[in-house]
């Protein structure tokens, strides 16, 4: 029997858009293949990404953790005629899993994938982003974040995902965990910086939307 929670969970996704078949099997294998596949954004979270950047209509956007390239195939659904996504893949490891998904999707097209650090990386390639996705360690969340203010457009979104962590921000026991005490020193950084509007939404494990002014 299902709890509250995963029954209102299961209303929801009975009750919007269905994600397409080649986004099923990549989630399907990323569960049978990939450690920790509960990094990927899954149904809901992916149709809410397509659906920011058919809002925002950004020209350029970054994503900073790929992992198996579900999240930036939904983002890349999203994008206008002539747009394009660079996605950034710290672990080696995930390309030969990866790399395949994303080129033989039908939006293949305009996603670059880069193997990678995209501190390293983003700094050299020349593009200023109008939107921004973070999703890589949580304890370069802040790096992240000042990269990205430098690199993107006035107006520009920057998306953190993953900022309530499993709601561990708020648990005692978890405090001294360090990937759980960058992300509070990252919500706490980003609460105080007057250079972003901001609001956090209690989507999976915490979305947090930024528009810089």
């Amino acid at each position: 029997m299902m709890t509250h929670s995963e029954a209102i969970d299961a209303y929801i996704l009975a009750h919007m858009d269905e994600e397409s078949d080649y986004l099923k099997a990549l989630y399907r294998q990323t569960h049978l293949k990939i450690i920790n596949p509960r990094m990927t954004s899954g149904h809901l979270q992916g149709r809410l990404l397509k659906m920011l950047v058919q809002m925002i209509r950004p020209h350029r956007v970054l994503e900073i953790g790929t992992f198996t390239g579900y999240s930036a195939l939904c983002m890349a659904e999203g994008l206008p005629e002539g747009a394009m996504l660079h996605t950034y893949e710290i672990d080696d490891e995930l390309e030969d899993f990866t790399r395949p998904w994303i080129e033989g999707s039908p939006y293949g097209d305009k996603v670059c994938l880069h193997i990678g650090n995209a501190l390293d990386e983003v700094p050299a390639l020349g593009e200023t982003f109008d939107m921004v996705f973070m999703d890589g360690d949580k304890r370069q969340y802040k790096d992240y974040y000042e990269m990205a203010l430098q690199y993107t457009s006035p107006n520009a979104f920057i998306l953190a995902d993953n900022t309530l962590w499993d709601g561990h921000v708020v648990e005692n026991a978890y405090l001294c965990d360090r990937q759980t005490a960058a992300i509070n020193e990252f919500n706490a950084f980003v609460a105080q910086d007057p250079r972003v509007e901001k609001l956090i939404l209690p989507l999976r494990d915490g979305l947090t939307m930024m528009r810089k002014r």
